[in-house]
């Protein structure tokens, strides 16, 4: 294995920081790597908002699932798809853009992710942490008024970003067998792989919880997706102006 491989295999999501700030030469080197990740027909689809005002991190650390780290974090940044450059791009050329379609959302959303991933290994690198937060997506219409987004701009996710104060065991993944198929998709052998994988997540919760939570993966599964998912997104999407073409 070599140097970046092995930092991959050590991410861990990390909600508890240092009180010291990351360097901004440091930062920025950081978000200029993620600039240079693959996009799409090169629409460069993303706008990232640094979130510096403590009273804004207040509000989306309660509107995002009560989740302390978003105001204590040294920083914390919404990564939003953006359609919205585009139209101006098109302005400049005399072009009326066609909105609403579900490959502009699809596109947005892929490159934001891609981007998203190339900033948080590069963090890595320089040994700073950090955790996604999806729990922006809770209530993204009062999100996207604190942070002014305008139409067909809309907030996926938020990433904390600091230097560990933790050192949080590495969480199992699901077996590489089950997740790279050949030739056709099937799930030959996946329950017998799943029952196998259910135990090591046991023991990892057993461990990381000291005996608080014991359950398997896909007793923990099956209670999230036996719920409803955020079905305000649909709605919150279409007025942002993506009416799924």
């Amino acid at each position: 294995m070599n140097e970046t491989i092995n930092l991959i295999h050590k991410h861990r999501s990390i909600r508890k920081y240092q009180n010291k700030p990351i360097e901004e030469d440091k930062f920025k080197a950081i978000i200029e790597a993620g600039q240079m990740s693959p996009s799409s027909s090169f629409i460069q689809g993303y706008t990232i908002i640094r979130v510096k005002d403590k009273d804004n991190r207040i509000k989306i650390a309660k509107l995002g699932g009560d989740q302390p780290y978003i105001e204590q974090a040294p920083e914390f940044l919404v990564f939003c798809g953006d359609i919205n450059r585009l139209s101006l791009a098109c302005d400049m050329n005399g072009v009326d853009m066609k909105e609403g379609y579900t490959e502009g959302l699809l596109l947005a959303t892929v490159d934001t992710a891609i981007m998203a991933q190339n900033i948080m290994i590069a963090a890595e690198s320089l040994g700073i942490g950090g955790v996604y937060i999806g729990g922006i997506r809770n209530n993204p219409k009062e999100i996207s008024k604190i942070l002014e987004l305008p139409k067909n701009v809309y907030p996926i996710f938020g990433i904390c970003l600091g230097y560990p104060a933790q050192d949080p065991i590495l969480r199992p993944r699901l077996p590489y067998e089950v997740i790279l198929k050949e030739d056709r998709y099937n799930i030959e052998g996946d329950k017998e792989k799943l029952k196998e994988y259910d135990e090591v997540m046991k023991e990892y919760y057993i461990e990381r919880t000291k005996g608080k939570i014991k359950n398997g993966w896909t007793d923990q599964i099956s209670k999230k997706m036996g719920n409803e998912l955020r079905p305000h997104m649909k709605e919150f999407l279409k007025e942002q102006g993506f009416d799924m073409k």
